[in-house]
């Protein structure tokens, strides 16, 4: 990133947090740290909010699975043999193909950005945990028209379908509760982008987003 650091509010903190965990949980299974935190989550039960139910979840699940449950949950859903029961990747869910245009021009942000891509990660960077990590240093480091744009370039038009596919998955039982924080989290980050658009000059730079229309593909829906 090249902008300058500016006041996080908290709200954008919790954001923030929000996303880096989403990425290390979809990254790869929850190290045993992970889960020990997640256990121990404190719960407002007089709120019955989506949000709040979602974190409800997360800590049961948390509570009940090993490392090597999880490693195994991991495996099958995400990578499997040949190919997982779902493919964390925003191309596919925009065309209903990997490697395609979307990716191309998230490649292109990434750089006008200042992201460079890990030597030691091996996964396009649309994969929905890069994705989420992107999103997450935004948020802390980059003004708000610059959230909007890659939002919604990249992320907005999927990823509430993909957390439902991820859901349905059939390995998933602890990863069920992720997508149910995510979907959650995203309906209201949809709402958060919907009031900052509104906020935004329309001559502001950067502020237009370029949308990729979806393919018809079943896969993909």
């Amino acid at each position: 990133m090249t902008e300058l650091v500016r006041e996080v509010s908290e709200n954008d903190q919790l954001r923030a947090d929000i996303y880096q965990l989403l990425a290390a949980l979809l990254r790869h299974q929850p190290s045993a740290e992970l889960l020990q935190f997640l256990s121990t989550l404190e719960i407002d039960v007089d709120d019955d909010s989506d949000m709040t139910k979602a974190w409800s979840g997360l800590k049961l699940a948390a509570e009940q699975f090993t490392t090597e449950q999880l490693e195994e949950e991991y495996f099958n859903i995400f990578l499997g043999v040949g190919s997982g029961e779902i493919l964390p990747y925003g191309s596919w869910f925009m065309t209903g193909s990997l490697m395609d245009k979307p990716l191309a021009l998230l490649r292109q942000d990434l750089m006008q950005l200042g992201f460079e891509r890990s030597e030691d990660v091996k996964e396009p960077e649309d994969h929905v945990a890069a994705l989420c990590e992107v999103m997450g240093t935004l948020i802390l480091e980059a003004p708000g028209y610059r959230q909007l744009a890659f939002y919604q370039r990249h992320i907005g038009s999927w990823i509430e379908r993909f957390c439902d596919h991820l859901a349905r998955t059939p390995s998933a039982a602890f990863y069920a509760t992720v997508a149910q924080l995510a979907k959650a989290f995203f309906v209201i980050e949809a709402n958060e982008f919907e009031q900052l658009s509104l906020n935004i000059p329309v001559n502001c730079p950067g502020s237009e987003a370029v949308k990729i229309e979806p393919s018809t593909n079943e896969l993909a829906s």
